[in-house]
């Protein structure tokens, strides 16, 4: 079954986000050095984080793991918005806020790709081993 375009609208904004913030994690950026010494865990917070991201974004764009990509993203995203309100801030260097929008628009994205794939859900409750 083709999904729709609004569909596959939602997975690659929340895609092109995730893999865009990659780039900055990955390479040790100025900021993404800062938000996790700050969070007491560079970094391996940094680094894990960006391998979670990296995987959520290939899992959101194969159809039958969508849900599973979409979960990760959205407990990741949760994190970071978490991280901002409690402990960076929503402006983080000067950045207007940018970091902390592209969080929730990704957690958006997440969210109603797991309300859209609400009926797998229950599907991962019964993988096995």
């Amino acid at each position: 079954m083709k999904e729709p375009i609004f569909l596959w609208t939602i997975k690659l904004v929340a895609v092109a986000i995730l893999l865009q913030t990659l780039y900055f994690k990955f390479t040790a950026a100025e900021e993404s050095v800062y938000i996790f010494t700050t969070l007491g865990i560079e970094p391996f917070g940094r680094i894990g984080s960006g391998i979670v991201e990296l995987l959520a974004s290939i899992l959101i764009l194969i159809p039958r793991t969508t849900v599973l990509g979409a979960l990760l993203g959205l407990s990741t995203m949760l994190g970071a918005l978490v991280s901002h309100l409690l402990f960076l801030g929503i402006e983080v260097k000067n950045d207007g806020g940018t970091l902390f929008i592209l969080a929730l628009i990704t957690f958006l994205c997440c969210a109603l790709l797991l309300y859209n794939e609400r009926g797998k859900i229950s599907d991962l409750m019964r993988f096995k081993i």
